[in-house]
């Protein structure tokens, strides 16, 4: 096996990356130098978004890979000296990846929902290109041709487009706004940033006045929404939330509910994201939520009756027995 670069360890050692993820960086790195014939070290790194340090690091693995064609057992070679990367005896890495099932089914589904967005305007390219990949994903465009996409009712509908409109020309908006945690409507005037769908809801994220901070509205929530003459001024500080992992984290300020579900209860630990679950008998479970607000379970427990017991905190559950014991004296 032959080589010409460098494999010094100087410096400090690179962030460790799930297995998972390098692999995949791994599958692209070859073919994107292969088809390039010479790259730079620093734009490589830029482009799969790590640093120099661990791009060389993956290099020095690619020096392990010995392929089976053309001939049998058949070295990967590869340089990067002077900081440009070439590659050589990996032709048959050069070929594209191709997606699987699943993955397909996945982008072709989004896609759909994409093109369902009212402030898409003109689908027609998006449209092309889903009837593209139905044709090349195959079993997978059957599969995913199967699913219905339907986002927000109409209500929502209308409002995305005026928020759309009041990003576009630059404007203030003004909600009432109903929040599900206090149950009660809120009036407030909202700088927006950007519409966002996830998990099928559509949101609009901006700089809520009233809160002085970010904040992500759900559309189906919003009761009257109205597009103010007034100029949005969305601070310098204000930063769009990653939603990528999920759109609901915990922070350190957050209370852990403990909560005991019988087996007729355990859709809470589906619903809810929970920080802990465990199995007891008989399709029991005990589960940990972490919130800001812990009114929500106020009343999720009264929803529940005989199927959820609060645990912990005590104060929580305390509160619950005298909510229990009021909505019982109007009985009388």
């Amino acid at each position: 096996m032959t080589s010409s670069g460098s494999r010094s360890r100087a410096g400090a050692p690179p962030r460790v990356a799930p297995a998972s993820d390098r692999l995949q960086r791994l599958l692209a790195l070859v073919p994107y130098v292969v088809s390039r014939k010479v790259v730079g070290l620093a734009d490589t790194a830029e482009a799969f978004g790590i640093s120099e340090r661990e791009l060389v690091d993956d290099l020095n693995m690619l020096w392990c890979v010995e392929l089976r064609s053309p001939d049998p057992y058949c070295p990967i070679d590869l340089s990067y000296e002077g900081g440009e990367i070439v590659v050589s005896e990996a032709e048959s890495f050069d070929r594209p990846l191709r997606l699987g099932v699943d993955e397909a089914s996945a982008l072709l589904v989004a896609l759909r929902m994409l093109a369902e967005l009212p402030a898409l305007g003109d689908s027609s390219a998006l449209s092309r290109t889903i009837a593209k990949l139905e044709a090349a994903a195959g079993a997978a465009g059957e599969v995913s041709s199967q699913v219905a996409v339907q986002l927000d009712d109409r209500g929502t509908r209308t409002a995305a487009a005026q928020v759309r409109d009041a990003i576009d020309r630059g404007r203030r908006l003004h909600l009432s706004y109903y929040v599900h945690g206090r149950d009660e409507a809120t009036e407030r005037d909202v700088d927006p940033m950007r519409l966002l769908v996830v998990e099928g809801r559509t949101y609009l994220e901006g700089w809520c006045l009233r809160a002085e901070a970010v904040r992500l509205f759900r559309l189906d929530r919003v009761l009257d929404l109205a597009v103010l003459d007034e100029p949005a001024s969305v601070p310098a500080q204000a930063q769009p939330r990653d939603v990528d992992q999920g759109l609901f984290r915990p922070s350190a300020d957050d209370v852990e509910v403990e909560l005991e579900l019988s087996a007729a209860g355990r859709w809470v630990a589906e619903y809810y994201p929970c920080a802990r679950v465990t199995e007891l008998d008989d399709g029991r479970l005990r589960v940990g939520i972490r919130t800001p607000d812990t009114r929500v379970f106020r009343r999720l427990a009264l929803r529940l009756g005989e199927d959820g017991r609060v645990i912990s905190p005590a104060s929580l559950a305390a509160e619950i027995r005298e909510d229990a014991a009021e909505a019982l004296a109007q009985y009388a």
